[in-house]
């Protein structure tokens, strides 16, 4: 970390941030106390774990046990480096980093992404004025009126056009003295096959810039004005555009998200600018993939535990078959999730603009829960016929093996049962071989990759015996004025769990010796035990008073003191009673170790201001 940032700008930037305000930008919190709460981004959960703490500027989440500073934060949900992240809230704060601390490769590495950033932002201008501004944009300018969106949509979302022809954006970049191999990591640009040089990979298409939360574009979608192929064109993944966490107008939906708590989803662009332009403005588009969990949680934390999810669906096979993957998904994620059927033929982008805002809400009040729309849709689809039952419960089965809440899942065996007149008995059989089935597939698959299923790190210092320890690091954190005393008294001597100790070292250097506060010493941190410990225990209320804490700290000295004495005594008269020479020189060599332990790790604490072995 300090290779590329100062440890000074390091804590002047996390004294500068609010975590509160931050984290605030893409989770629903709301005050608990002296902390915020809201549901985790980084786990499906029912009820909000996710804790925030302005005053020690860390998050946590009790469920899922990630935690940090707001470094931490950015770089798990946005998925960013270290330096990246300093330099987005340094930039948000108004602090200057110098680039004179880095080397000319470091400087390169560090500034690749926000070179990414200046170029996407050059290329939507690029577009946007070859829509607005020359002769060219005339063809699509004319497309996206006949199509009803106004001047003022187009504005809002940037729309573009990218000229037709094969080098105009290379062109541009040359011009502009761009480098194209780099220019290629963004996805604009293609290198030839059979020969050096570079083509554009958007020709003749309405350009549709891809805005993430923070409004820089992070990639670009294409449409043709005809009935070529493929109809639309996306970026590639880069180290900016995830289509798995990235959703199209997610920058102008999220705050109407947050005020009506429900947010519409749905298939293309034109479907959602045809429903903002209408005054539907908490509306998202996925990106030519299927929902995933990731844009669940992204959503969870605009509209709150109790919001509500409206997929938009095409009415034909395709629509039908999106709604039934997005089944464990929005069972996984905790949602309420309802599907909105549109009378066959109409897409939200026709419907809208055929019967308006009023009547699009009015369908959408009748929007069903996602297993009663998919049995509606089974039976419409295979009939009541006996054939037809046996394929609608087939089909059924496979989907309700995959809800997990048993009394849900009852519930729609019920209704399927009396739908279908096939007794509930007979369906949870069908079920349950289902179940069986994907259980085997599951452990098949496990086995393959070799996953243990352990965890990363080792979580033996929360076991019960060693709760004290625990208490003293949490004091260690939450109190500083008591770091001279466990110095003194050589507290961390008598610690028996190693990451506790390792820990309390790290305080004692840190927050002892050069005055950081929690927050700063997270940042120093790449062992990821100790950072969860630090940040676990930071947040956990101590009641003591300095006397409680002192008199703990006593206490729990002389006890383990006594303890280890009582220990070598005991070894000492057992091997005397039992003649066992070898035995006697063990215990006498093991307790001249632990004295000699003792006063050396005193003359250094005295030399170093900390202890060390």
């Amino acid at each position: 970390m300090a290779q590329y940032i100062s440890e000074e700008k390091i804590s002047e930037i996390i004294n500068a941030s609010d975590i509160i305000e931050v984290i605030s930008d893409v989770v629903l919190l709301k005050k608990a106390g002296r902390e915020h709460m809201g549901l985790c981004p980084f786990h499906a959960e029912k009820t909000p774990s996710f804790t925030v703490n302005r005053e020690k500027q860390l998050f946590y989440c009790h469920g899922c046990h990630e935690g940090g500073n707001v470094f931490n934060f950015l770089m798990k949900h946005n998925g960013l480096s270290f330096p990246d992240s300093a330099r987005m809230l340094a930039g948000r704060y108004g602090i200057d980093i110098p680039d004179r601390q880095m080397s000319a490769g470091q400087k390169r590495r560090a500034n690749e992404r926000d070179y990414f950033i200046a170029i996407n932002r050059e290329a939507g201008d690029f577009f946007r004025r070859s829509l607005l501004e020359t002769d060219k944009g005339n063809k699509a300018l004319s497309y996206l009126n006949k199509r009803g969106i106004s001047q003022e949509v187009i504005n809002d979302f940037r729309l573009g056009y990218a000229p037709d022809g094969w080098n105009n954006f290379v062109t541009y970049c040359l011009k502009n003295k761009k480098s194209l191999s780099l220019v290629e990591k963004t996805g604009l640009v293609i290198p030839k096959k059979e020969s050096r040089g570079f083509y554009d990979r958007f020709r003749d298409r309405i350009i549709f810039p891809i805005i993430d939360i923070n409004s820089r574009i992070i990639g670009f979608g294409g449409r043709v004005m005809d009935d070529s192929k493929p109809k639309y064109l996306n970026s590639p993944e880069s180290v900016l555009y995830n289509k798995s966490r990235s959703l199209y107008g997610i920058n102008m939906a999220k705050d109407e998200c947050r005020k009506t708590g429900i947010v519409y989803i749905v298939e293309g662009y034109f479907d959602l600018i045809a429903l903002y332009q209408h005054g539907i403005k908490n509306v998202v588009a996925t990106l030519g993939t299927a929902m995933t969990l990731e844009h669940l949680q992204l959503l969870k934390g605009f509209i709150g535990k109790n919001g509500r999810v409206l997929l938009v669906y095409d009415s034909d096979e395709a629509g039908l078959k999106a709604a039934q993957r997005s089944i464990g998904i929005f069972d996984k994620g905790y949602v309420d999730a309802r599907i909105l059927k549109l009378p066959d033929g109409y897409d939200p982008d026709s419907y809208i603009f055929n019967f308006g805002k009023e009547s699009f809400l009015q369908a959408s009040s009748r929007a069903l829960a996602v297993i009663p729309f998919l049995i509606e849709s089974a039976e419409k689809k295979y009939g009541l016929s006996t054939e037809g039952k046996i394929k609608i419960v087939t089909e059924l089965s496979k989907i309700l093996a995959s809800v997990n809440d048993n009394l849900v899942r009852a519930i729609y065996i019920k209704e399927l049962a009396e739908r279908t007149g096939i007794s509930e008995m007979a369906i949870m059989e069908r079920i349950r071989q289902a179940r069986t089935k994907n259980h085997t597939q599951f452990n098949k698959r496990f086995k393959q990759s070799g996953d243990t299923g352990g965890p990363s790190g080792s979580d033996g210092w929360n076991r019960r015996e060693f709760r004290i320890e625990r208490h003293i690091i949490s004091m260690m954190l939450q109190f500083p004025d008591i770091l001279s005393e466990i110095s003194k008294k050589n507290v961390l001597e008598y610690f028996e769990d190693t990451s506790l100790k390792a820990v309390g070292r790290i305080l004692l250097q840190q927050m002892g010796g050069a005055g950081k506060k929690v927050s700063e010493v997270i940042a120093l941190i790449d062992d990821k035990v100790e950072k969860n410990i630090i940040i676990a225990l930071a947040l956990k209320k101590e009641p003591w008073d300095l006397n409680a804490r002192t008199s703990m700290i006593t206490k729990f000295v002389d006890f383990r003191r006594n303890n280890r004495n009582n220990f070598i005594l005991n070894s000492v008269k057992k091997a005397e009673e039992n003649n066992n020479d070898e035995l006697l020189l063990k215990s006498l060599i093991e307790g001249n170790r632990r004295l000699k332990n003792l006063k050396d790790s005193q003359v250094k604490l005295k030399k170093r201001g900390l202890y060390n072995i």
